[in-house]
Formats: structure tokens, C-alpha cells, sequence
């Protein structure tokens, strides 16, 4: 099976499928695809990304789009560990807080919107960095009531939630948005941090020199 990983080195979405496929310890390729050069809209992206985005995971030449799916797919194909509970109840709670994430904070902070917010209403950088903070303050404000107890979100394994934490919070501290309020959140950063699978998932350890 040949797997390759269609990437940006900073977008969330590529990284948390950069997680997701180090913890299930598949062997992949890498197909840098630079968003700051555009290169996402070419035809060539296109025709494997509809959306024109990343990341997409192309597996024997069929193509996968959106973390979510890339990771279910991931989770369906690579059992071990499993990253979203086969359980009705644990698997709906994994899945809210990963959404927290993926549907109400990133997509109303990703490169097109803050791009579209300067060309239709004019947004300076100081308005679009006011902007990216206050959805990420949002967010995070109603994810630390939904994580558990720890040691990460969702209990003694990282789920497909944790996945998509580390890169939000990453986010965050480039944005210089103060991370104090949410030490549930932070805690579970923490314990991702301490393993191999998410430390080798770092976008400055996979930027293209």
C-alpha cells in the first residue's frame, strides 16, 4: 500500500493527520503543497482536493480530503490504537470536542477567511489578529469544561480530540493568546507532547529547508 501525505507544514489539518498517522505507525510519502505560494487552487491539488485545500492523503492513487475523514479512514485501516471509540457515548464526546476544534474555531480563522476579511472588509493585520484570538478564546473557553480528567482529554489515551488540540494550541501561541485559563487543556498538551508520535509531528521539525 503507498501512502502519500499531501501537505503544508503549518496547516492544523495536515498536522493533526501527521499525528494521527505517527501514532498508528504507517510508513508514508510527503507532497508539499506551500498555501502562501497559492499552490493549494492549481489544478493539480484540485484534482485530488476539490476544495483546493490540504491535507490529502492519496492511498495506491485514490484520494482522501478532510483530517477528519483522513483520520477515520486512518482509524477503520490501522486499528491499533484506535482513535475514536467504537462505544456510542465515547465516541460522540471524542467527536464534539474534536469538532469544538475543527468546526467552530479553525474555519473562521484559516488563511482564506483572514484573507477574505481583508479584501471584502478591509481588515488590517491588528483586525485580523483581534479576530483570530477571540474565536480561539471561544473555543477553548468551552473545551476545557468538555475535557475529562486527564491525563488527555478524554481519559488515559489520546483520542482523535487530542489530535486536533496540539495544533490549536499551537496556533494559539503564534497568535500570542494567553493560555492560563485553560489548564485542562494545557495538561493534556502536556501529556501528548511526552510521546514520540506527536513530538516527530512538529511543523518546525517537517518545514521544508
Amino acid at each position: 500500500m503507498k501512502i502519500v501525505l499531501h501537505d503544508y507544514w503549518r496547516s492544523s489539518a495536515a498536522y493533526r493527520v501527521r499525528i494521527a498517522l505517527n501514532l498508528k505507525g504507517v510508513v508514508y510519502e510527503t507532497v508539499a503543497v506551500n498555501l502562501l505560494e497559492g499552490a493549494q487552487g492549481t489544478a493539480a491539488n484540485r484534482a485530488i482536493n476539490p476544495q483546493g485545500l490540504v491535507p490529502t492523503l492519496v492511498v495506491d492513487g485514490r484520494p482522501i480530503a478532510q483530517s477528519l475523514a483522513i483520520i477515520d479512514w486512518l482509524d477503520a485501516q490501522f486499528p491499533d490504537p484506535a482513535l475514536i471509540s467504537p462505544d456510542p457515548f465515547t465516541r460522540a464526546a471524542q467527536l464534539a470536542r474534536a469538532l469544538a476544534i475543527v468546526a467552530d474555531i479553525h474555519p473562521i480563522d484559516n488563511l482564506r477567511v483572514l484573507k477574505r476579511l481583508e479584501s471584502q472588509f478591509g481588515a488590517d493585520q491588528a483586525a485580523k489578529d483581534a479576530w483570530y484570538r477571540h474565536w480561539i478564546v471561544e473555543g477553548l473557553n468551552a473545551l476545557e469544561l468538555m475535557a475529562g480528567e486527564g491525563p488527555f482529554l478524554g481519559g488515559e489515551a489520546p483520542d482523535v480530540s487530542d489530535i486536533c488540540l496540539v495544533p490549536q494550541l499551537a496556533n494559539a501561541r503564534r497568535f500570542k493568546v494567553p493560555l492560563d485559563p485553560w489548564p485542562r487543556l494545557l495538561a493534556a498538551e502536556a501529556a501528548c507532547q511526552a510521546l514520540p508520535a506527536f513530538q516527530a509531528a512538529v511543523p518546525e521539525r517537517v518545514r521544508p529547508a
